[in-house]
């Protein structure tokens, strides 16, 4: 997760503490940060300005502003380290449409372009809280808390406004790309395990059917006895190795879910739990696909765990919706002690919830019982 803007005002202080002596450092620093900002600034823009009749132009443009970016970058830092100002970083601009879009993103990038904004204004301002302070120090030295404050706030306002992220999307953009990560990483080791899955097991049944069949094939006229016990051994692995396969049908997504949604299929896996698990679905309808396949699959990993490490007696599912989100739990009078860092696949559950926007809690304190709650965004299944 990305950090939010801190937009709380500084607490109230002592004069002439260490806060107090941090801020003057930081606006007698102010003048040469604001000289530097404004002479690239300046120069930048007016290049890339100058050279935009030309093939060049729009590159230069173009990399003055990721050098802006850069120049905004260690402005937070230094706000961050001396004020006390804590904004978010901005997300990493999206690479679509090769490198015409690129370009046209860097050109389009708002973030650049508010921080040019604040290199090119705070050259006036950094000359008078440089002037201020220095004053101040030799001069007005009983009103420097004071005037060192009020220069220090409207520092802090200046970085909250031109150079905090766009606005609440740009923070959540930043979140989905890290979220997107996860999600790509769980889909690839999906694949990995069922490709395990199949190689080991069903494809080796299967190729072991094959042989027998062959050698049940050159013996038919030989040995019609032998023949008929191998093909009758062939007809038992050709069972074991369909009921494999409907094992994996299942781990990627049962029919019983498809066909009947969530009620059936949450009854189904509780029937195959060890513990006894009562499953209470009120949904006024189905959800999306998608939704509902995450939900059942959490539901499933979590009453494996149950069955695994609670020593429960009694398990309990409950499954219904809020407003717009679709809210599931599971309850267990087991032994508790469960935690995300647990190594039972908890982590794994809160990071896939966390990629489509839900929420992911346990409470299980040592001892028992172990209340599991989830929610995820409730997207209405679409009409045939």
């Amino acid at each position: 997760m990305t950090e939010h803007t801190d937009t709380s005002p500084p607490p109230v202080r002592l004069a002439y503490g260490r806060h107090t002596w941090k801020e003057v450092a930081h606006l007698l620093g102010n003048l040469p940060y604001a000289l530097v900002g404004f002479v690239y600034a300046v120069a930048t823009v007016s290049v890339g300005a100058g050279l935009s009749v030309t093939i060049i132009g729009a590159p230069m443009l173009a990399l003055a502003l990721s050098g802006a970016r850069v120049l905004g970058r260690a402005e937070r830092a230094r706000a961050r380290g001396l004020l006390g100002v804590r904004v978010a970083e901005p997300s990493r601009l999206p690479h679509h449409g090769g490198l015409l879009g690129a370009l046209w993103a860097q050109l389009a990038d708002p973030v650049a372009w508010r921080t040019q904004l604040y290199l090119f204004v705070r050259l006036p301002w950094g000359i008078l809280t440089f002037a201020v302070t220095v004053v101040s120090l030799l001069v007005l030295w009983p009103l420097l808390p004071f005037l060192v404050r009020g220069m220090a706030n409207i520092d802090r306002s200046m970085v909250r406004g031109l150079l905090s992220p766009s606005d609440e999307l740009e923070r959540r953009i930043a979140e989905l790309e890290s979220d997107r990560g996860v999600v790509v990483d769980t889909a690839a080791a999906d694949l990995r395990r069922i490709e395990r899955d199949l190689h080991d097991g069903a494809q080796a049944r299967l190729v072991a059917l094959a042989m027998g069949l062959g050698l049940a094939k050159e013996r038919l006229l030989d040995d019609p006895e032998k023949a008929a016990v191998m093909v009758d051994e062939a007809h038992g692995e050709v069972k074991l190795a369909l009921q494999e396969l409907r094992d994996l049908a299942r781990g990627i997504h049962p029919a019983v879910l498809t066909d009947r949604g969530l009620d059936a299929a949450l009854s189904a896996i509780a029937a195959r739990c060890t513990v006894p698990v009562t499953v209470d679905v009120d949904l006024p309808a189905r959800p999306a696909d998608a939704i509902e396949g995450i939900a059942y699959f959490t539901v499933s990993e979590l009453l494996q765990n149950v069955s695994k490490h609670s020593r429960a007696r009694q398990a309990w599912v409950d499954v219904w919706r809020t407003d717009d989100r679709l809210m599931l739990q599971v309850r267990d009078d087991g032994v508790g002690g469960a935690r995300l860092d647990g190594g039972t696949g908890m982590a794994g559950l809160a990071e896939r919830l966390d990629a489509v926007d839900g929420v992911f809690a346990v409470n299980s304190p040592e001892g028992g019982p172990t209340t599991v709650t989830a929610e995820l965004p409730w997207r209405d299944r679409p009409r045939a």
